[in-house]
């Protein structure tokens, strides 16, 4: 007999209205064109123009003129080569040109799910029994792009969720290229994303055992520019595209964490940032750092990274290496086991695997921990977040796939002090779609990123049929007494 659970009534939706301004391009031969033509403008008429957009789109972002000239600086390039000095522009003229270089991208237009939730670190002015939470979201818009957003919510003492409102803007982040790269581990990876082996030979010989952006930059650029193949030019500038991989992200200070968006700024990553999955990690020493596994993706190859912050605005990207690091639905533990950091993966994209790594990068040596054992899990089985630790052990939301291509949720309990040990494993789903949840973007599928334990309850936000996202709880101690008894199930 399958666990009560309690549904909330609470639902946060995708809402169109939240744009972003991207840069558009659409080659040089037309960017020219298009400069010339602008060019051609009197000052009146530059103004005249300029103006109202200025006045139209400061109601939708919070500084649409640094954007604007921002993106005339990207084709300053193409400014000089029609053989104008692009000092000699006014700010008008810049604004202006920055416009035909500038578009809205809806970055939840198509759907809203796939969340995870942390406590906040920010806990003060709350009353005995409420919790301050973050939770995250794989938003997606036009074009499948997939992004991560964030809202903050508060726990009462009953366990009812409020989500508090997104604010009226939404900001990226300013990018900061300033890793410093190991050559042997990003040779590595440059070698499992496909690159041409002769070109990494090459470049690799021109580069020290550590190496920074620039460096790399001046190394590849001159490389390529001593090539007459335009397909072998097309893997200097992958490389380029891998070290996007490495960086950081700095969000302002007068951003609300509902006005911050970590969107895709690495080709290797084009297609979408998916499935965050963030853990609240107790480092050795007692402080407090929030990590995230995500799936980066380019269409056809999938690249697992990692996400590292302390305070939501500030963050470290960099991807992940070996052959533990492969696939999707890495999820780390939130403190290290026995001395070592631990990981669950799906490397084979059918079973959980565990594995330990003296560094938090670098995952070699998966074992088998899952694998599908009952009819609604037959076709994979996968985690939903980081592992959560309770007295009776390690309590793992699950997600499993069975007929119809229908994913529900379901839960296992591992050993504390070694988790390859499976305590007990629930028979029957968790969580199953209901005719309420079954219809959106991706039918019958219900998944979560992580959940999070408060007032004896598991708190399990989840994704309905990829269109939207809700809450269930379920005792916390009914839940672990069933995983206990249902050992003879395996």
């Amino acid at each position: 007999m399958r666990l009560s659970i309690d549904r909330k009534p609470v639902k946060v939706y995708p809402d169109p209205k939240r744009v972003i301004a991207r840069f558009f391009f659409n080659g040089d031969d037309r960017a020219k064109e298009v400069i010339k033509l602008v060019l051609k403008l009197s000052k009146e008429e530059v103004f005249g123009l300029i103006s109202p957009l200025l006045q139209e789109y400061s109601k939708r972002h919070r500084n649409i003129t640094k954007i604007l000239a921002r993106h005339c600086k990207k084709v300053k390039y193409c400014i000089e080569a029609i053989g104008v000095d692009y000092e000699s522009l006014d700010k008008y003229e810049r604004l202006l040109i920055g416009s035909y270089f500038t578009h809205e991208y809806s970055i939840e237009s198509a759907a809203f799910f796939n969340p995870s939730i942390v406590e906040d670190p920010d806990q003060t002015d709350l009353v005995e029994g409420e919790k301050r939470v973050i939770i995250s979201f794989r938003a997606v818009g036009e074009g499948h792009i997939s992004s991560v957003v964030f809202r903050r919510a508060l726990i009462d003492r009953d366990n009812s969720i409020t989500v508090i409102p997104s604010g009226n803007y939404i900001d990226e982040a300013e990018v900061i290229r300033n890793a410093v790269y190991n050559k042997k581990l990003f040779l590595k990876k440059a070698a499992d994303s496909m690159i041409d082996i002769e070109v990494l030979d090459e470049v690799g010989n021109k580069l020290e055992d550590k190496f920074d952006y620039a460096q790399l930059r001046k190394v590849s650029i001159d490389s390529k520019n001593l090539q007459t193949d335009d397909l072998k030019k097309l893997e200097y500038d992958k490389i380029l595209w891998l070290s996007d991989t490495y960086h950081e992200m700095s969000f302002s200070r007068d951003t609300d964490i509902s006005d911050r968006v970590i969107f895709p700024i690495s080709e290797f990553e084009r297609k979408g940032i998916e499935d965050a999955r963030f853990v609240r990690f107790i480092k050795e020493d007692g402080t407090i750092i929030y990590y995230a596994t995500y799936t980066a993706f380019d269409g056809a190859m999938i690249m697992p990274k990692l996400l590292q912050t302390t305070d939501f605005y500030d963050f470290k990207v960099s991807p992940l290496h070996g052959m533990g690091a492969q696939n999707k639905n890495l999820a780390l533990f939130p403190r290290k086991i026995n001395g070592k950091y631990a990981m669950m993966s799906r490397i084979d994209g059918w079973n959980n695997y565990l594995m330990y790594s003296d560094k938090i990068n670098v995952w070699d040596h998966p074992v088998k921990l899952q694998h599908p054992e009952f009819p609604w899990e037959y076709v994979q089985i996968g985690n939903c977040g980081s592992p959560i630790e309770t007295e009776a052990g390690w309590l793992i939301i699950t997600h499993g796939v069975g007929p119809m291509r229908r994913y529900c949720l379901g839960a296992s309990l591992l050993d504390l002090d070694d988790p390859s040990i499976e305590i007990g494993r629930l028979s029957e789903p968790l969580v199953i779609p209901n005719n309420d949840e079954r219809e959106g973007y991706v039918p019958n599928v219900l998944y979560s990123c992580g959940s999070i334990i408060h007032n004896g309850e598991l708190i399990i936000p989840y994704g309905l049929s990829d269109y939207c996202s809700s809450f269930a709880t379920v005792n916390l101690e009914l839940l672990l007494d069933k995983l206990r008894e249902s050992k003879s199930n395996l």
